[in-house]
């Protein structure tokens, strides 16, 4: 209860406090009405992005690791947040040697002494999740590594299950939380995040990239020590390579900035469209260089898998879009993503021909093929298409890896540099021995299908015979219509009952009247009880009809 009042007062405190009350958070905690009914001026000033961002930052660990991985999926959160959410910094204060020491203890079964010959207690750096040290193994080695903090995992864990509350409380209160599936998104990063608690899950993704460059001198992937790696330890081979933003240096020891560019973009090409494991966030803190114009990639927290569909697809969008062609584009977009039966494909062509107009005429040299890639996925988000999480990761790292090679050579042309590697894979695609490959697959389905059909036939005349054939109608609009028919048939009720009763009472003041006679009926007063009765009668269904809103 006490974390839900911190995200309540954080809501309040940077401007969203009209969440708060929407979400009915301020009824089980007890929270003053002013918290979520005004903003202080200071909020007032700043932009949304901003108040996200300060929000974030102000919760702790999980929710800054959370904003860092939502910054990954633009075609989910607009522009304008993703640029806030990429400047999310950890913030975090060192956690003590003498921690470090008892996890690395505890974690290794061994004494600190049996392990290093000399191990640094001010740690390199200190993020959310962990801090790095310097050592130096018995054998000589020099390492990094890196210890989770205390305590960290059941802190997330315990923010995550209420952060999952929040947003089930907001898919049944807010239209727009339904429409977005918040809960689903929360599970998506909520996995993502639980899998950078494990050093095993991070250590096993550096060697699986580096197989990719066994035969690659030229890309350098630190060594993972396993004897000194457990879920809350990793040691890795410490690399010290140069800042590749600060490009005087460079200069000055000789490097050749463009060529380390090129080489960055054909690894990131090579992970994405010929291995399809590839490496997530390849910022400057992930990327340096080694003399000889050696490229180093480092932290493998956070990764992207793409099936052998995915990448064919993906090569067969950016082809398509080097084409300028606005079917390709859509053909390959509808093959990605999960397409409703909704969907308006007029207005899907007539959206990616806006997007194409954005591009057109302009030398490929000038083209962010990250920026085309996400432009094309928020299209598809716009009209419901589900792009898997993976391949929208695509556009980000492409986006973060330009970024970066921008900065060392303005003049590269990254479309140019992928053009071979997405030709190479659609000629990989249709050779021959693949498309015997895919098509014994298709076969194979077929055969299933031809095979199980006696049976599907045998059910279904199973079920004629019975009469039980299920037939699904689909009318637009019919609970609109229903409405309109129940208000039609309680107002003639309303009518019928009221004339009856008219009817009725006018029938026997009548004949009362005609008579001259009391209405005692076996000294029962029968007329009055019966406008009584009758009287109820018609209040309660007058009642009923305004009750139900329906009138």
């Amino acid at each position: 209860m006490h974390r839900y009042r911190e995200i309540a007062v954080a809501f309040s405190r940077n401007g969203f406090g009209y969440l708060v009350k929407e979400l009915g958070l301020h009824e089980f905690l007890s929270l003053p009405k002013r918290m979520f009914t005004k903003d202080r001026k200071e909020v007032q000033t700043k932009t949304t992005g901003e108040r996200f961002r300060y929000f974030l930052e102000e919760l702790g660990p999980t929710y800054v690791k959370l904003g860092q991985i939502a910054s990954t999926r633009p075609d989910l959160i607009p522009a304008d947040i993703i640029k806030e959410l990429e400047k999310l910094q950890d913030h975090v204060t060192p956690f003590s040697y003498s921690e470090v020491k008892q996890i690395i203890e505890e974690e290794l079964e061994m004494e600190m002494e049996e392990l290093f010959t000399e191990f640094h207690e001010e740690p390199l750096g200190s993020a959310s999740i962990g801090q790095v040290h310097y050592a130096e193994l018995k054998s000589g080695e020099k390492v990094a590594v890196k210890v989770q903090r205390p305590n960290i995992e059941k802190m997330v864990r315990t923010d995550l299950e209420i952060l999952q509350h929040i947003a089930e409380i907001a898919e049944h209160r807010l239209e727009w939380a339904a429409q977005y599936q918040v809960s689903d998104i929360i599970k998506e990063f909520s996995t993502a995040l639980l899998a950078e608690l494990d050093y095993y899950y991070e250590g096993r993704n550096a060697g699986r990239i580096a197989k990719q460059f066994n035969d690659v001198d030229y890309i350098r992937i630190p060594n993972v020590y396993w004897d000194y790696t457990t879920k809350k330890v990793l040691t890795m081979e410490y690399v010290q390579g140069k800042n590749l933003l600060d490009l005087e240096q460079l200069h000055k020891q000789g490097f050749n900035t463009k060529l380390i560019a090129e080489r960055i973009v054909e690894s990131v090409m090579q992970q994405i469209l010929i291995d399809g494991f590839f490496h997530g966030d390849p910022h400057p803190g992930n990327v340096t260089a080694l003399p000889g114009d050696v490229v180093v990639l480092m932290d493998f927290g956070m990764v992207g898998r793409l099936t052998p569909h995915m990448k064919s697809n993906l090569a067969s969008l950016i082809i398509a879009m080097m084409n300028q062609s606005t079917a390709g584009i859509i053909k390959a977009i509808m093959r990605m993503g999960i397409v409703p039966d909704s969907v308006d494909i007029e207005l899907l062509n007539a959206d990616v021909e806006l997007l194409r107009d954005k591009y057109f005429d302009i030398p490929l040299s000038q083209v962010s093929l990250g920026e085309a890639v996400t432009d094309l996925f928020s299209v598809a988000h716009h009209h419901e298409i589900k792009i898997p999480s993976n391949l929208t990761l695509v556009g980000k790292a492409l986006l973060t890896m330009e970024g970066l090679v921008e900065r060392l050579d303005p003049d590269i042309s990254i479309i140019d540099i992928a053009e071979p590697f997405g030709r190479k894979l659609i000629i990989e695609r249709y050779r021959p021995d693949n498309l015997v490959k895919d098509s014994f697959n298709h076969w194979t389905e077929y055969w299933e299908l031809f095979t199980e059909a006696p049976k599907h036939i045998k059910d279904v005349t199973a079920m004629l015979k019975k009469g039980k054939v299920p037939i699904e109608v689909v009318f637009p609009k019919a609970e609109m219509f229903l409405n309109k028919l129940d208000r039609v048939s309680n107002r003639l009720s309303f009518a019928i009952v009221l004339l009856s009763f008219s009817i009725i009472m006018v029938g026997l003041l009548i004949g009362s009247a005609i008579s001259s006679q009391s209405s005692l009926l076996w000294d029962i007063p029968a007329i009055e009880v019966g406008f009584v009765i009758a009287m109820l009668m018609f209040v309660w269904l007058i009642f009923s009809i305004f009750k139900s809103g329906r009138f």
